[in-house]
């Protein structure tokens, strides 16, 4: 009886893991600007797998330097980054970010790679600058952020600003899942 009841309960839970795990939407929420064509890889060269119209909520898994890994419905492929927006909406002004962030200081952003500010720490002021961490060493590197004063900062997972980016107004002492450990370039502002 015990061992029927130990099968019964592992193959709910199973069932439900899997039920819960097709409902959540994972990758960076995006837009297609216009109509575009799903390849399977990173380039022209690649064979068409799809295509998504004009102004369709995308998810963005991954990105190379032209190219973006994006799945929408059922289909999933590599897209031109050049017909894409990572903003509220697919159409101006509304697609970029939300106003209302502080900015030009004076203040200070500190990065630090342990939860709760702890571990070592990068710091900068209104105009600080990383488009590439990698370059200093300390990429996928930072789990927290502190902000004083009259600043704010964009992290961003990938170097020059692509990928999943978030502006960042007050202090917090974890970074979302998609930032934790994972951030390769900074803006303060």
């Amino acid at each position: 009886m015990r061992a029927l009841f130990k099968l019964i309960l592992t193959a709910t839970l199973l069932v439900l893991g899997a039920h819960s795990a097709q409902a959540l939407e994972t990758g960076t929420p995006a837009w297609t600007t216009r109509a575009v064509t799903l390849l399977e890889g990173p380039g022209a060269a690649y064979d068409k797998v799809g295509d998504i119209a004009a102004e369709t909520r995308i998810y963005v898994e991954r990105c190379s330097e032209l190219w973006c890994r994006v799945r929408s419905g059922g289909q999933r492929g590599w897209a031109d980054m050049a017909g894409l927006t990572f903003g509220q909406d697919p159409n101006p002004p509304l697609s970029g970010a939300r106003l209302g962030y502080k900015s030009g200081g004076p203040g200070t952003v500190c990065l630090y790679e342990g939860h709760d500010f702890t571990g070592a720490s990068i710091c900068g002021s209104s105009g600080y600058v990383i488009r590439d961490l990698l370059t200093y060493r300390a990429d996928n590197r930072f789990s927290s952020v502190s902000i004083e004063g009259n600043v704010s900062v964009t992290l961003c997972r990938d170097r020059d600003f692509r990928s999943h980016c978030e502006r960042i107004n007050e202090s917090q002492s974890a970074l979302d899942g998609f930032l934790d450990n994972a951030v390769s370039s900074v803006r303060v502002y």
